[in-house]
């Protein structure tokens, strides 16, 4: 275990919290005009799924518990959970869908990620920062509109929704942030 300040927890870090241990889902800093700054987290606990939120002042020490990060291929989904192969041992690991939670409309076959995991159970996955999926439905090309005026909602592979600028069209493949599901540009492939 190592002692982290509040305003330092990262989603996908996992805290011990009496005796219990929760891996983080979101945290965010709110610095206030006036008053204390503080750390929202929402969390879900490890032992039993149940998900809590907790505010700490920025400054309040965490317990944090070592976590071990290993790299993953995605392999693909069934009844029986997500299934993910180690690249260099091969190794195959199956994940439920709990643990799995947004992430899954990026998931596609032969994508890489980390998957962290404590004891030897997975408890929670990182994504790669930006991916490339397909547009499958926007309105169309306006003739004349310019690429800073405005940007327009498309749906992409896996069902993510992301606003485009206008010169994209269906068929177009994109790079978007897993983050926040924003476009940043027209794949290069």
């Amino acid at each position: 275990m190592a002692k982290v300040i509040a305003s330092q927890v990262r989603k996908g870090n996992v805290v011990e919290i009496n005796e219990q241990l929760y891996v983080v889902l979101t945290a965010e800093n709110f610095h206030p005009g006036k008053g204390t700054p503080v750390t929202q987290v929402s969390m879900r606990r490890i032992s039993d799924g149940t998900k809590v939120s907790e505010r700490w002042k920025t400054t309040e020490t965490l317990e944090r518990a070592h976590v071990e990060e290993t790299e993953y291929d995605f392999l693909y989904d069934d009844g029986e959970g997500y299934h993910f192969m180690e690249p260099n041992t091969y190794e195959q690991i199956s994940v439920q869908d709990d643990v799995i939670g947004d992430a899954k409309v990026f998931l596609r076959d032969g994508l890489r990620v980390y998957l962290k995991t404590y004891n030897g159970a997975c408890i929670a996955i990182e994504l790669p920062q930006r991916v490339t999926v397909e547009v499958e439905e926007t309105e169309p090309v306006v003739k004349g509109q310019t690429a800073s005026s405005s940007y327009k909602p498309a749906t992409c592979t896996g069902d993510i929704r992301v606003m485009v600028p206008p010169h994209i069209g269906a068929g177009t493949r994109i790079v978007i942030q897993t983050e926040d599901r924003s476009y940043v540009e027209r794949a290069k492939d």
